[in-house]
C-alpha cells in the first residue's frame, strides 16, 4: 500500500510573541531556515536588538507587560497586520497560555507549540500529576488533586515537611514549604496569595517535601506522527528561591542507567498526554538517584542551549519543523548523543550583595566573552538601557568542552573577560560559585546556592 502523502503546513513568516534574547534567538534560526520574522515590542523595548534584527516590527503597547506582551488581542492584531502564517511564543508571557494558542489557531495561523488541550492538561499541575501516575511515572507522595477545603487535615494526611504548590503557573511562584503544623497556615496564605497575584488562580495542592534534592529535567520533542525523543538530562540544581542560576548537561550525578529511566519516563508521559512540540519534564531526585515527577513546561526552556550544544541540535528549528507537520529527523539514539559537557550561566542585571535587587539602567560598557567553546545569547549592547518592567535576564553565557572539568575552566575564563559597566550584574556571584568546592565536584542540590551565599556573607 502506498503511504499517505505527508501533510505539511506552509508559512513563510513567523511572528515572535516575545522580547529580548529569546526573540533574537528565534529570529536567527528563522533566517537560517529562509523564513521571515516579525517582531513585537512595547514602548520600552523600541531599541532592543530583537527589534533591529527582525524583518519587521510592530509596537503593541505601553511598557507594562499586561498592556503589551500579555495582551492577546494586540499580539494577534500584530500577527495579522504583518501577514504572519505562524506565531512562536518563546518562553514566559503567553507561551503556556492555552487561550492564546487557541486564538492563534482560530485566526488561521499556526501556533508553534503544543495543542491548547495539551497545554491545559499539563499546565494544571495537579492534572499533570494524575497523568504522570497513569503513565507509570514516579511521583512524590502528595494530595489527591487540588485542595479546596480542610487544608490542615489534608496536610496532615500528606505529612510534614510538605510543599504547598500553586496548581497553575511556574517559575517558583506560589510555592512555599511548611516544615511543621506551626508554620503551615502562614505558608499556605503566602502561596495562595502569590499564586492569585501571578496567575489569577489561588488553588493549591500538597506534596511531601524532599529536602535538598537535585533538580533534573529532560528535554523532549514529539511530532504529530507518534514519534517522541528525549534528550540527555539537564541538571538545574543551582537555583535561588526556585529561580535557576546555572544549568548544565549532562548532570555530573546521573548514571547512564538512571538517564535511560528518566528519558523513558518522559517519553511515556508525552505519549499519554498526546503531546506534540518541544517540552520539558522536570523531576526531583534524591541522593539514591530515585526521581519523582514535578511538572511539565510546555514550551522552550531558558536553558535549552546546553541541550543544543551537548546533543548537536537546534531546538527552535525542531519546533518549527514539527509545526510544519514534518516528522522528527532524529532517532532516540541520536538524541542521546552526548558530544561534550555544557554549562549555562544566567547573567542578570541584579545586585547580589543586596538580595539580588534588580538593577535596570544604562549599559555603559559591554564587552562580552568569546573564544573557543563560548556562546552568548543576549539582546543588549553598549548604550542600551535595561527597562525596569521585565525579567532582569540580560544574557546567557554558555560554554562547552569535552569534559566538565574543562567546561568549568572555560566558564572561569569567559566570566573573567565578560565586562559590563553602568549596571550591577550577577557575573561576580557566578565567579564565587565557581570557587565553591561542592559545586566544582558536582555535589549540588537545590540548597547549595543559599549555603554559598551564607558562607560568602560570613567572610565579609
Amino acid at each position: 500500500m502506498t503511504p499517505a502523502p505527508l501533510k505539511t503546513k506552509t508559512f513563510d513568516k513567523v511572528l515572535i510573541a516575545n522580547r529580548g534574547e529569546i526573540a533574537l534567538r528565534i529570529i536567527r534560526t528563522l533566517k537560517e531556515m529562509g523564513l521571515k520574522s516579525a517582531a513585537v515590542y512595547s514602548e520600552a523595548d523600541k531599541f532592543s536588538a530583537h527589534v533591529k534584527e527582525a524583518d519587521e516590527a510592530v509596537c503593541i503597547g505601553p511598557a507594562r507587560a499586561a498592556q503589551s506582551y500579555l495582551n492577546i488581542d494586540a499580539v494577534i492584531a500584530a500577527a495579522k497586520l504583518t501577514g504572519a502564517g505562524a506565531v512562536h511564543p518563546g518562553y514566559g508571557f503567553l507561551a503556556e497560555n492555552a487561550r492564546f494558542a487557541q486564538a492563534v489557531i482560530d485566526s488561521g495561523m499556526v501556533f508553534i507549540g503544543p495543542t491548547p488541550k495539551a497545554i491545559l492538561n499539563l499546565g494544571e499541575k495537579s492534572h499533570a500529576r494524575a497523568l504522570a501516575i497513569s503513565a507509570d511515572v514516579p511521583v512524590i507522595p502528595g494530595s489527591n488533586g487540588v485542595i479546596t477545603k480542610n487544608y490542615l487535615a489534608e496536610a496532615k494526611k500528606v505529612g510534614f515537611p510538605l510543599m504547598i504548590k500553586a496548581t497553575m503557573g511556574g517559575g517558583g511562584k506560589g510555592m512555599r514549604p511548611a516544615f511543621s503544623q506551626a508554620d503551615f497556615q502562614n505558608a499556605l496564605d503566602t502561596a495562595q496569595g502569590e499564586a492569585k497575584a501571578a496567575f489569577g488562580d489561588g488553588r493549591v495542592y500538597f506534596e511531601r517535601l524532599i529536602v535538598n534534592p537535585r533538580h533534573i529535567e529532560v528535554q523532549l520533542a514529539a511530532d504529530n506522527h507518534g514519534n517522541v525523543v528525549a534528550f540527555a538530562e539537564r541538571d538545574c540544581s543551582m537555583q535561588r528561591k526556585n529561580q535557576k542560576l546555572i544549568e548544565e548537561s549532562p548532570s555530573p550525578f546521573v548514571s547512564p542507567k538512571t538517564r535511560a529511566l528518566l528519558c523513558k519516563s518522559a517519553v511515556r508521559l508525552a505519549k499519554a498526554a498526546g503531546y506534540s512540540g518541544v517540552g520539558t519534564v522536570e523531576f526531583l531526585m534524591d541522593e539514591e538517584q530515585n526521581f519523582y515527577f514535578m511538572e511539565v513546561n510546555t514550551r522552550l526552556q531558558v536553558e535549552h542551549p546546553v541541550t543544543e550544544l551537548v546533543c548537536g541540535v537546534d531546538l527552535v528549528k525542531i519546533q518549527i519543523e514539527i509545526a510544519q507537520g514534518r516528522p522528527l529527523s532524529l532517532t532516540q539514539r541520536q538524541a542521546q548523543h552526548i558530544g561534550c559537557h555544557a554549562i549555562e550561566h544566567r547573567i542578570n542585571a541584579e545586585d547580589y550583595k543586596h538580595n539580588f535587587a534588580p538593577a535596570p539602567g544604562l549599559i555603559e560598557e559591554w564587552q562580552p566573552a568569546g573564544g573557543p567553546g563560548v556562546r552568548l545569547d543576549s539582546h543588549v549592547y553598549a548604550g542600551y538601557t535595561i527597562p525596569s518592567f521585565y525579567d532582569s535576564l540580560i544574557a546567557k553565557l554558555i560554554v562547552w568542552a569535552p569534559t566538565r572539568t574543562e567546561a568549568l575552566a572555560r566558564s572561569r575564563r569567559a566570566l573573567g573577560e565578560f565586562a559590563v559597566t553602568g549596571v550591577q550584574t550577577t557575573i561576580p556571584f557566578h565567579q564565587i560559585i565557581l570557587r565553591d568546592k561542592d559545586f566544582t565536584q558536582g555535589d549540588m542540590n537545590t540548597g547549595l546556592v543559599e549555603r554559598i551565599l551564607r558562607a560568602n556573607e560570613s567572610e565579609k
